[in-house]
């Protein structure tokens, strides 16, 4: 073995049993050949599963859930190298020369794999700016990374893709985020992979492959590549209704197999380049979803050109971090042009033969601009249109296919063909359709799941345009299980995060008794918990609440929001509190400040101005409580005083801010993300008190650790160990599991709420429901809430598929809860975050 230290001389391979395939045997053996000191370990499926067993236990109900043999095969090598370090490579891959000089002095050793990679369709679809490989991977014994990828493990087991859930896609992001200190070296992909896989040889074509650096090469005999495991099958034998017409006179009709195309292309026929147009402004969500279906086009001769006349660069930026070459941002300042002039700007950017309308706040299937563009060259059109669209309300849970037009917006035409678009501010795309078809050969297209007409409440046109289509839509998916089945079908094709398409909300009486397993066995035990936990016996209000008729309105809301030392946090929460598509003259803010010292309270009073123009109602307020921390924050013994602080000054806020609002949605200033249509989902779960999922990013697991449902055996264990300044401050996950278990329910009764993105009900709040500032029932804060509510006869709810982003951060931050690092998993205590 190597130093204490090092990287042991230890080769690790796996396989389902002992007889590795006849084809691989040859480049298993130059692993040895070329490290004869080295010692060699074959793992089989069940040798794997006996060393999880016995070594890592806690991860065997994951390990042993994974639905793909991959997972465990990929997950099984990140346990190897943190109990044993040494080597691991798979089994495809073939030693060219020693390593031993290449691991020499280091502790932990990962490789890039080929730019091309990075440009494959899946991996766009990712947003992967690099690939780093799983197949070759060097660590000394215990490094701490290994650790940081176990957690991560446990957070993205429930991705239906292999790639996201362990695999490389996995892996790159737990590089991304590894906690400082803990970075691998990784090697250029030159060195040990320098060979692109066969799925990237197909599309980009071969390149030479200088192997006098490399190591290593591997052969992707069993290449994730050839296969986009995240979407359905690319369609072979696909087949769409089309008709033309030459001049608005009726031309060809019928059934166009759209392969043939694709096999033109693929035997070398020339491949024209599209200029997606985007014009946006000030509007950063939506272009940045925009600008993910973009890159998740499976036609990759194609660029897109965004003409942004914004009042600030923060889409600017973000472009710029893709460094995606084919994305072109051109800056222009605020001068009220109108949005012909602004297309025609970008017209005359596109350096594309065909040019193709990309709207900023619509969705595009991944194959649009291949399908479309297939069409009008197997027809030899000049343009295409689609005939009908999709058309999506969030807000009214309503999905449809609209009647047959030529739909403007998704035209995809020759560039020496388009007019000059009017200099309208609206409806200037219409005339310049028009003007299309009166003059050239188009195509229209019956494939309306390529173009999704978004409805957000912030269109060019408004709300009674929309009411309009939906009246002549051929199809309708109303509010309901047809609904959800629809839409949780488009988000698998759709390029978007979770946040972006969530799980549908299903009325009550269509969710199945088992969504709410987690609560139902929580409630079960509620009779022999202990103190700290127990429901008490109801005893309900004479008059509850009517929430159904308000999950499908827009009813005065209010936004809470205590702040401390936030002035980093404040350009991020006010962009995303002007994103909500829930209607100016419905939303009011509220926001009380305390015990600042970075300038908060001045940064919140240069922004009144603006907010008490946009929204219904403001109310600003200065209420210091004199929180100093002895400590850092998620310390058990500093957490009475913080939380007390905390619910002091949410108690007071409410008191001060709520009017006549019906709801009143807390949401914490540090939330970096969340959906525009946060609050309209909040609302179709119909509950009196509802929590959104807070996680370190979409996808991931979850930061706001106070919404919690007790596990059925909560009755059993010993809450009195935990019980610290008299509230209870139990270690992660003891007696209690947390919303990134439950990501498969749409929504569960829960025992414990966070405040970070919190719906409640305003005559809650009105008939004495607040935040106790000493324990109760042994807890405080937003978890004492929890425990009032039920002692009040009412129920707390929690969508763990609704997801707000809290990135895990150091420093002091805002007196809502946020901005502490995240402490070890055994002193992450309840209560604390």
């Amino acid at each position: 073995m190597a130093e204490k230290h090092g990287i042991p001389l230890l080769i690790h391979q796996t396989w389902k049993n002992t007889e590795v395939p006849h084809g691989w045997r040859e480049w298993s053996a130059s692993w040895r050949r070329h490290h004869p000191d080295w010692e060699y370990r074959l793992w089989t499926d069940a040798d794997n599963r006996a060393f999880i067993e016995e070594h890592y236990a806690w991860f065997l109900p994951v390990y042993d859930g994974y639905p793909e043999p991959i997972e465990r095969a990929d997950a099984i090598r990140y346990f190897l190298l943190d109990h044993f370090g040494g080597l691991y490579v798979d089994l495809d891959f073939e030693c060219l020369r020693p390593v031993t000089g290449l691991l020499a002095g280091k502790q932990l050793v990962l490789g890039l794999e080929p730019e091309e990679h990075t440009r494959l369709p899946w991996s766009r679809r990712n947003g992967m700016r690099r690939i780093v490989g799983n197949a070759f991977m060097a660590s000394r014994p215990g490094h701490p990374f290994w650790s940081h990828v176990h957690r991560r493990l446990a957070g993205a087991h429930t991705s239906p893709d292999p790639l996201a859930a362990t695999g490389p896609f996995f892996l790159t992001r737990a590089v991304d985020s590894a906690p400082e200190g803990c970075s691998p070296t990784l090697l250029a992909a030159d060195t040990v992979y320098p060979e692109p896989s066969p799925a990237a040889v197909e599309l980009f074509g071969p390149r030479p492959v200088d192997l006098d650096r490399a190591h290593a090469v591997h052969h992707w005999s069993g290449s994730w590549e050839r296969v986009d495991p995240s979407l359905p099958e690319a369609p072979t034998g696909r087949q769409v209704r089309f008709w033309t017409s030459q001049d608005l006179q009726p031309g060809a009709h019928g059934v166009i197999d759209l392969d043939a195309q694709r096999r033109r292309w693929a035997a070398g026929s020339a491949a024209p380049t599209v200029s997606c147009l985007m014009v946006t402004k000030d509007r950063l969500p939506l272009a940045e979803r925009a600008v993910r279906c973009f890159l998740a086009q499976t036609y990759t001769r194609a660029e897109l050109v965004v003409v942004d006349d914004g009042t600030d660069g923060a889409l600017e930026e973000h472009v710029r971090a893709l460094g995606d070459e084919r994305i072109r941002l051109h800056r222009l300042p605020p001068e009220g042009r109108t949005l012909g002039e602004l297309r025609n700007i970008a017209v005359d950017l596109a350096t594309g033969s065909y040019v193709c309308q990309w709207d900023d706040d619509d969705l595009y299937d991944p194959e649009r601009l291949e399908v479309q563009l297939a069409a009008v060259l197997a027809l030899d059109a000049t343009a295409c249109f689609l005939a009908r669209e999709r058309l999506w309300w969030p807000a009214r849970r309503t999905l449809g296919i609209s009647g047959v037009r030529v739909w403007e917006g998704s035209m995809l035409c020759a560039k020496d063909a388009l007019p000059r678009y009017p200099e309208l501010r609206r409806g200037e795309d219409s005339p310049v359709a028009e003007a299309v078809v009166r003059a050239g050969r188009t195509v229209s297209l019956d494939a309306p799941e390529l173009y999704t007409y978004v409805f957000h409440g912030a269109n060019t046109f408004d709300e009674p345009h929309f009411t309009s289509l939906f009246d002549a839509a051929t199809h309708l998916w109303p509010t309901g299980r047809a609904y959800a089945d629809q839409l949780r079908a488009m988000a698998a094709r759709l390029p978007l995060d979770p946040a972006d398409v969530p799980e549908a909300s299903v009325p009550e009486a269509d969710v199945p008794e088992a969504e709410d397993t987690a609560g139902k066995a929580a409630e079960a035990t509620a009779e022999q918990a202990p103190d700290p936990s127990a429901r008490v016996p109801h005893t309900r209000r004479p008059a509850p609440v009517d929430v159904r008729a308000d999950a499908d309105e827009h009813p005065p809301l209010l936004v809470l929001t205590p702040v401390k030392d936030a002035t980093a946090f404040l350009p991020r929460y006010l962009e995303n509190l002007r994103a909500l598509d829930h209607p100016r003259d419905a939303l009011s803010v509220g926001l009380l400040e305390g015990d600042s010292r970075d300038g908060t309270w001045q940064a919140l009073q240069d922004a009144l101005p603006a907010l008490e123009a946009e929204f219904r109602r403001v109310t600003l307020v200065r209420r210091h409580f004199g929180l100093r921390l002895a400590g850092p924050r998620w310390e058990r013994g500093v957490q009475r005083q913080r939380r007390a602080a905390l619910a002091m000054a949410r108690n007071h806020l409410l008191s001060r801010a709520l009017a006549d609002e019906r709801w009143v949605l807390w949401l914490d200033v540090d939330v970096t993300d969340h959906p525009a249509d946060l609050v309209q989902r909040l609302l179709g779960a119909r509950e009196e008190i509802v929590a959104a999922h807070c996680v370190t990013e979409p996808g991931g697991p979850s930061f706001d650790l106070n919404t919690f449902v007790l596990r059925p055996d909560a009755g059993a264990l010993d809450w009195d160990r935990w019980l610290r300044d008299g509230i209870l401050q139990p270690p992660r996950g003891f007696g209690r599991r947390y919303l990134d278990e439950l990501r498969g329910h749409e929504r569960v009764r829960v025992d414990g709420v966070g405040g970070t993105a919190l719906l409640v009900h305003a005559d809650l709040h009105r008939d004495g429901l607040v935040f106790p500032a000493v324990p109760y029932r042994r807890l405080i804060e937003t978890e004492g809430l929890a425990a009032l509510a039920q002692d009040m006869g009412v129920a707390c709810w929690a969508l763990p598929g609704v997801e707000v982003v809290h990135p895990a951060h150091p420093g002091g931050g805002p007196l809502s809860q946020a901005g502490e690092a995240t402490p070890p998993a055994e002193a992450h205590v309840g209560g604390s975050r």
